[in-house]
Order: structure tokens, then sequence, then C-alpha cells
């Protein structure tokens, strides 16, 4: 599952060139932006994560005349980055890009200042203070702000881990597969192809799609994602297909290919509003990637306040578009207007003499049934701005009952994760890394309110009595400590197998600090790997830190210093510039402590 993270913000403050510096692509893809130095339509990277997941990103314009190409990409995200350029602060576009996706109702996010190399420090610290006060009053509000220089790499390091912090929180809803084209063309000896995000999923090679509007099926002949071809996309994330049985006349943005029975082709809908609209109100709404004239309808059956306050009321719009009940729009009325947020209630509405079913009591039904199917409402908004994934209170009680139901006699820490965190993901559906944290969160919870007692790598009900540590396992993660003290240790699957160390014991040392491991079958002791990241920072405060020169100077090999360099740099302990790495931003001084291991 990929999250798709949407760029905001006015013209020239540094988009572009920050997804540049984040993922090394040049998302301004047409040869007019590059000329003109401007984002003209939707552009698009990606950011590949040492984990081999990825985070996409939607590049849009900044410019006033090019709103409408921003709520392309706007209405088809997860999350956004709201940049602001230090030397220029907030503009006009960056309040109204922050307006529209306030009126999209999107939670999660992150703000970052760039352009921080041009300017003072005071100015950076003014302008944090002043982004952090502009989202304050919005769905954004209490999202991280951070500072950064796309052209120096400065604070890149620190976004970069916001932005994993900011994936893991976001939920996903299962439903089936639907792609909003938002780019049509022809390959040539390959035929048609469409991109756009998926929504649901899974989508396989050779599945059959619905085109809504056009209500033609056409046959997916190959997939693409990240410029890679494969057989399969699990759900979310940018996606390109390449269609038999369609041309490409026939297509064009703003359609939607789907397997979904709910998505149908409308020109009057049935929705809430996110804040109020006056009757005859007309405007363009977006929804998707399609955009078309409207008008609201308040008047006679069709004007509804909802018993908990809510504006609800008809909409006609200017075409068919493709909408399902639950999607989210925005209805834009002009530029001195503020966009209007909303939620598709019913895509078919009662007409005539069956509108006098349609009673404030019977539609405020019908809106709280969508927004429990909305299962993302149980994802990320405390998790996007505190490191975890909040859970709503109900959820988090049934899934605290299955947790303290399945340690009935005790059962080791990692056990009363993964149960939890299982059973988490049966009830929300959540990415996998979000569930973990989730569920380590709710079992640190049950431990501090007593719930379950914490024996070491142990849990257990307070009412059953403590183990005895097995002697075996405490011999076993001894010879295995002592195996990885070295700067080139074996790897650590057959270290583990050499000594005798299982999986439990192997997490037990993590826990307890007394191994650093780097990656899937990369560790070492915890004194070791304390020397050598002290070895690196020391070579790196002299002079620009080469992978050779920390290689010579350790007596190992390029294998061993690209997983220090990079996991110092993740920490933001070096930082990788052009010449070499350099101290980060989280170095210590030249009297504190050595750098510990990686959390």
């Amino acid at each position: 599952m990929t999250v798709v993270v949407g760029t905001a913000g006015h013209i020239d403050h540094g988009k572009t060139t920050l997804l540049r510096a984040l993922t090394g692509i040049d998302a301004d893809r047409l040869p007019e932006e590059r000329r003109r130095g401007m984002t003209i339509d939707v552009g698009y990277a990606h950011l590949a994560l040492d984990d081999g997941t990825a985070i996409d990103f939607v590049d849009v314009p900044g410019h006033d005349r090019l709103v409408g190409n921003m709520l392309v990409g706007a209405g088809e995200i997860d999350a956004a980055m709201l940049v602001v350029a230090a030397d220029d602060g907030p503009r006009a576009q960056t309040l109204e890009h922050l307006a529209l996706l306030d009126a999209l109702g999107i939670v999660a996010g992150l703000v970052v200042v760039t352009k921080i190399d041009t300017v003072a420090p005071e100015r950076v610290t003014e302008i944090i203070a002043t982004a952090r006060d502009l989202v304050a009053t919005t769905s954004l509000a209490g999202s991280p702000v951070l500072a950064a220089s796309g052209a120096t790499g400065a604070g890149i390091g620190m976004v970069r881990e916001a932005l994993v912090a900011l994936r893991d929180g976001v939920a996903f809803v299962g439903r089936p597969p639907t792609i909003a084209i938002d780019r049509v063309f022809s390959v040539k000896g390959r035929g048609v192809v469409v991109t756009g995000t998926l929504r649901g999923g899974p989508l396989n090679r050779g599945d059959r799609l619905r085109l809504v509007p056009g209500d033609e099926d056409v046959r997916i002949r190959e997939i693409q994602v990240h410029g890679e071809g494969v057989a399969r996309v699990e759900v979310g994330g940018r996606t390109a297909l390449n269609l038999a049985g369609v041309d490409a006349a026939r297509l064009h943005r703003g359609q939607v290919l789907t397997a979904d029975p709910a998505v149908r082709a409308t020109d009057r809908i049935l929705v809430t509003f996110r804040a109020p609209v006056a009757d005859r109100g007309r405007g363009r709404l977006h929804g998707g990637t399609a955009a078309t004239d409207a008008a609201v309808g308040r008047s006679g059956r069709d004007d509804l306040t909802l018993p908990d306050g809510t504006i609800a009321g008809i909409v006609r719009l200017g075409e068919s578009v493709a909408l399902r009940p639950g999607d989210r729009f925005v209805l834009r009325r002009g530029p001195t207007a503020p966009p209007v947020g909303g939620t598709v209630l019913d895509t078919d509405p009662p007409r005539g003499i069956s509108r006098r079913r349609q009673t404030p009591e019977r539609v405020a039904a019908l809106a709280a049934r969508l927004a429990t199917a909305r299962l993302e409402l149980h994802g990320a908004l405390e998790g996007v701005k505190g490191g975890g994934v909040a859970l709503a209170p109900d959820v988090a009680a049934t899934v605290a009952d299955q947790a303290l139901a399945s340690v009935d006699e005790g059962v080791p820490l990692t056990v009363a994760r993964a149960r939890a965190a299982s059973s988490l993901r049966r009830t929300v559906t959540l990415r996998r890394d979000g569930a973990d944290r989730a569920a380590i969160a709710l079992i640190d919870r049950l431990i501090a309110d007593s719930r379950l007692i914490r024996d070491d790598e142990v849990v257990r009900p307070p009412d059953v009595g403590a183990a005895a540590p097995d002697p075996m396992l405490l011999a076993a993660m001894d010879r295995l400590e002592l195996a990885l003290a070295t700067p080139a240790p074996p790897s650590l699957a057959s270290a583990s197998r050499a000594v005798g160390c299982p999986a439990d014991g192997i997490r037990a040392l993590e826990r307890a600090g007394r191994i650093a491991v780097l990656g899937p079958d990369l560790a070492y002791a915890m004194s070791t790997y304390r020397d050598l990241a002290a070895t690196a920072l020391r070579l790196a405060a002299g002079a620009p830190l080469s992978p050779a020169v920390l290689r010579n100077e350790t007596g190992t090999s390029r294998k061993y210093v690209m997983a220090i360099l990079a996991d110092l740099d993740r920490r933001a302990i070096l930082r990788r510039t052009p010449d070499g790495h350099v101290p980060g931003s989280r170095a210590p001084s030249p009297r504190a402590p050595s750098p510990t291991a990686p959390t």
C-alpha cells in the first residue's frame, strides 16, 4: 500500500525543488514547465524507502490561474505537504491551497518552510511560527512544521522522517479497485496508457474494468508502478495501466476506471456541505480528477439541515461525472468566495413525489452510515501529529479486550503485539506498519494501566505469576552479542543459527539496547556500533566523509560502511552532500556522548 502526498503552496516557493531533493525526480515533466520554471500541470514523483516501500507525490501548480489543475491532484491524495518559502512567507496561493485542503477535509499532513539557506535563522523561526498559526484553524491543525532547503539539502532528512511517520498513520478503506484518470497517452507499439491514483484493490494484469462515464469494459494489458511492470498491485498509489479494447480518443481526464458497482455516472447528487452554502449558488465542482459546472439546490424538500446542524442539499452538475457515495468534493464559487467542501451521500437522489422520503432524519441516517463505512476516520489524525496511530475509542476498546483475552496465561511481548496488530487489521483497514505501531501503543497502554504486567519480554495478566527466565535463552543471547562485536560481523541469520539464538532472543537483545540492527540481516553489538558511529562522526567533522575513507579506517567493506552511513543519515547525525557526508543537524557536540544506535 502506497500513500499519496500532495504538495501545496504559492508559485516559486520551492515545491518542485523540495521534491527533487527528496526523491531525485524532477516533477516538472513538460518542456514549457522547465523553460518557465513553474509547474503548469500536475507532476508526479516517488520516494523509494529503505524498507522497499515508497511514498508517491503529486506536485500541483502554485499559480493562481492554475488552481483547477491543482485540484486535479488534490482530489486524489491521502495527505498534504504545505510548502512556505522562508524569504516570502505565506502568500495568496498558500492561503487558497490551504483553504482547498481544508475544504477536502485532509487531516494528514506536514508543513515545510523552504529556502532556509536564503534568510537569517531569525526569519526561519518567524515563518515557522507563522505557518503553525496559519494551519491552526484548518483540518491540518497540529501538523508538524519543519524547515529545509531543497538547494543545500539542509533538513531534508527530517522531512523524510516526518513523511514516513505520515505514511504510517494513514488508514486505507477496503473497496473494489478504482482509478480516476488524470493522464491519457498512446505508446507506439503498446497502445493506450492511462495514469491515476489507485483507490481500493487489488488489481491484476488481465482484469477488466468499467469506464465511467462511458459504460464500456476495458481490459488491463499491463500494469506499471514507478516505471516497473508488475502483475498485481494491492491498494493505493500512483498506477499506470496499458489498456486493450478502447481508443485513446474516447478517454479523458476525469473519467474513472472501476470494478466498484457503487461508482456511477450522475449529473445530480445529494450531498452534505462542510460550510453554509446558499440556494442557487453556482460554481465549479471538483471531485477526483473531474471538474464541471454545478448549481446548488436548497429550497423546498432540498432545504435540509440535519439534526447535528450539518447543511445538506442537491447539487446539479453541468455534465455527468463518475462519483460514489462517500466521495469528497470541493465547490469553488469564484475567486473571492471561499471554497466549500462536502461529501456525496447519494448519486441517485429521489425525484418527484419520492422526495417526500428526503427528510432531515433520513438523510442524517444515511450520512451516519457513510461515516461508519469510511474506516479511515479511525486512522491518522493524532497519529500524523504524534508519531503513532490514534484509534477511535470504540475500536481501541474492542482491540484491547481481544488483546487481553489472547494473553490469559502470559505470552512473549512480541506475540502480544502481533496478535493485537492482527486484530486491529481485522477491525480497521490499515497499512501493516501503521497497525504495528498502533498495536505497540495499545499494549504499552495496557501495561501502563496495569491491565497487563510486563516481565522483561513477557506480558501476563495481573493474576498470573511471573515465569522464570530461560537460562538457555539468556546464554544464547550472550553468545550472539559476542559474535556481533566486530566491525565486520557475520549475517544476523547465520550468527543466530551458529549460537542457537532464536528470534525472541534477537528481539530481546535489540529492545535491551545490547545490539543495533541496521538491516534485515545486519546487526552489531551495541558497543561496537557506538565505536563505528563515533569514528564516522569524527572523520566527517574534519572533512566531508566518503564511503572509501570510512571503509579504510574501519578495515571493513563497502557493504558495512554504506549501511552505517545510511543509518546515520536517516537519523540526521550525518548529512549527505555532493562532496561527502558531514555532521548533521542531530550530530552531538564534541563534548556530548557518542551517537547511539538506531531506534
